[in-house]
């Protein structure tokens, strides 16, 4: 079970969180959410452990400027959580890993991820909201059952302490990991560690061969 922390942008909780050793950590820049990380320094994520995948997270940005920013940051991995087509995903891939993102709802259309399969590594599946995640409310998770093709996905939206342990119900064979952000703040962009560290403590009990199978 892969640990992604998303939403940071203080730079001694970063580190903070860094110490928990998650998988994936992931920093915001759009400028419509609290949790934009636009003052960061490249200087903080340069800290962070090799094996931390650092994650930018886009909403339908230029080429370009995600582009500067993998640079600048020497990000490992982009999330792309707006409209983005499979060929504007294209562009980006080999050079970093990438997600694309999708919020669900009972009219989620499947079929539409087709197109993306050879052009992602993952996908992330949120509650579908008009603010782009970050909403702090799950989705019905028997949706994913809908799910039918081979590329992994993080499930993301509204994971708490609360409803971690039904997280272990979820027996998908491409569940690879949960996405941990607005339900572990104290407020937005700031983490929780101590809620963040029994979060951990839970999912490192999870059989992952038992939820994949």
């Amino acid at each position: 079970m892969k640990i992604k922390v998303c939403g940071l942008k203080y730079p001694e909780n970063i580190q903070s969180v860094s110490d928990l050793a998650p998988d994936f950590m992931g920093f915001i820049f759009y400028n419509k959410t609290p949790r934009y990380a636009k003052d960061l320094l490249a200087s903080t994520l340069n800290m962070l452990p090799q094996n931390i995948i650092k994650t930018g997270v886009f909403v339908n940005e230029d080429l370009s400027a995600i582009n500067l920013l993998i640079a600048k940051y020497g990000f490992d991995a982009i999330q792309l959580h707006g409209s983005e087509s499979p060929e504007f995903c294209a562009e980006l891939k080999g050079k970093v890993k990438v997600i694309k993102a999708f919020g669900l709802n009972e009219n989620f259309d499947f079929k539409q991820l087709k197109a993306y399969v050879d052009n992602v590594d993952f996908f992330l599946f949120d509650t579908k909201t008009p603010i782009h995640g970050g909403s702090g409310k799950s989705f019905d998770w028997t949706l994913l059952n809908n799910y039918h093709l081979d590329v992994p996905f993080f499930l993301s939206g509204g994971i708490s302490l609360e409803n971690l342990e039904e997280v272990k119900i979820i027996k998908h064979p491409q569940f690879y990991g949960v996405d941990l952000n607005s339900r572990f703040e104290i407020e937005p962009g700031l983490k929780d560690i101590k809620q963040l560290e029994k979060a951990f403590e839970m999912l490192k009990t999870f059989d992952t061969n038992e939820i994949r199978s």
